[in-house]
């Protein structure tokens, strides 16, 4: 079987959940397929740990991407003689001209449901681009059954032709010396005191907001130093966020850290008290599941796919009830016995989900919509 994956967004989704999904799924598919021929369409030059005898890679330009998916890729699938193409990021660059079976990822359709959320550009293309992404699919693979259920309610499609395959946290989100990781953040950050977690992103959907309105209501009643540590690059809503600490006086307690490295995440996840993600909308939902990992006790939406992914296995509250959530901050700190307790049920909870599964499930869908 000849396939082809546009993996263009193994580099331009770097550091977000739609890229993740694209290294994993690439790099376990080489290391358990050595009997299919691969071709991706790649853009930039670090894909020496992918290629093999039967991965190849073919170079694109970011410049001058529609021509690419316009015009050169159907060509040079049809030259190829490729049996499947694969669209991992939304199906984002569908040919026109289909010259073989096509599979995409189709991860959330949160433009669709908050489309106040995203940038006016990805809005206008994913909004457009969407009803024959999803007709000219032979077969769609989501991340979540939440996320299967929207695309059947918006699009009306046959259940049939949805493949929910779940997402997973790298391997080096796991259990570590906690007074170690603490004495690295002491070193490297400056903290030196003991925090609540929160990482994802700042865009409105993330709901951040509330984690400091809940802060601010719970940091009256406590008896020691326990400050919000906040990580991310500036973007989205990061300067109202700040903005919003200052007005609170709380800009000694919230600690924005900046971007943050990626291997230093699981460092964060291990030294933390508790995790907190009170998300408004999530196709999938990473961070909690990482946080699980690590055996770091979780606090997190009970809306859209998170309660499927993370079941029993975190505090689950109304992601707009300020009240309810500084409540299960304040419960989590005050009993030891408890914040064990649900770190305990999120770690065991997060070996359900792995990546060499959902490569081999990936794999299984391949050979389904060639034979």
């Amino acid at each position: 079987m000849k396939i082809a994956i546009d993996a263009r967004g193994f580099n331009w989704y770097s550091g977000t959940g739609i890229g993740t999904y694209i290294q994993n799924i690439l790099k376990y598919i080489s290391l358990l397929d050595n009997e299919n021929q691969y071709l991706l369409y790649w853009q930039g030059n670090n894909y020496d740990k992918i290629i093999k005898n039967n991965i190849k890679v073919c170079i694109t330009s970011r410049k001058h991407h529609r021509f690419f998916e316009e015009y050169f890729i159907p060509k040079n699938l049809e030259k190829n003689k490729i049996d499947l193409y694969h669209l991992p990021q939304n199906g984002i660059g569908f040919p026109k001209d289909k010259k073989c079976k096509i599979i995409t990822t189709i991860h959330d359709l949160i433009p669709y449901v908050m489309p106040e959320t995203v940038g006016k550009g990805y809005l206008k293309k994913f909004l457009s681009q969407m009803p024959d992404i999803i007709e000219g699919s032979d077969l769609i693979i989501t991340v979540s059954n939440y996320s299967k259920n929207d695309i059947i309610r918006f699009f009306n499609v046959d259940e049939s032709k949805i493949k929910v395959t779940y997402l997973a946290a790298e391997k080096y989100f796991k259990p570590l010396d906690k007074e170690i990781c603490k004495f690295i953040l002491k070193k490297k950050y400056n903290i030196d005191f003991d925090f609540l977690l929160y990482l994802g992103g700042f865009s409105p959907r993330k709901n951040v907001k509330s984690i400091i309105l809940a802060y601010s209501k719970l940091i009256k009643n406590l008896t020691k130093d326990i400050r919000l540590v906040i990580l991310g690059q500036a973007k989205d809503e990061k300067e109202e966020l700040e903005k919003m600490c200052k007005k609170f006086n709380l800009e000694e307690k919230v600690i924005f850290t900046g971007y943050v490295p990626y291997e230093m995440l699981p460092i964060f996840y291990n030294a933390c008290l508790i995790f907190i993600y009170p998300s408004l909308y999530e196709g999938f939902g990473l961070p909690p599941l990482e946080a699980m990992s690590c055996k770091t006790a979780v606090i997190t939406s009970n809306v859209t796919s998170i309660p499927e992914i993370v079941k029993d296995a975190a505090i689950l509250i109304n992601p707009k009830d300020i009240d309810e959530l500084k409540n299960s901050i304040e419960e989590l700190i005050s009993n030891d016995k408890l914040r064990e307790d649900i770190a305990n049920k999120g770690y065991e909870r997060s070996k359900f989900f792995s990546w060499e599964k959902t490569a081999k499930e990936t794999l299984e869908i391949y050979k389904l919509i060639i034979n």
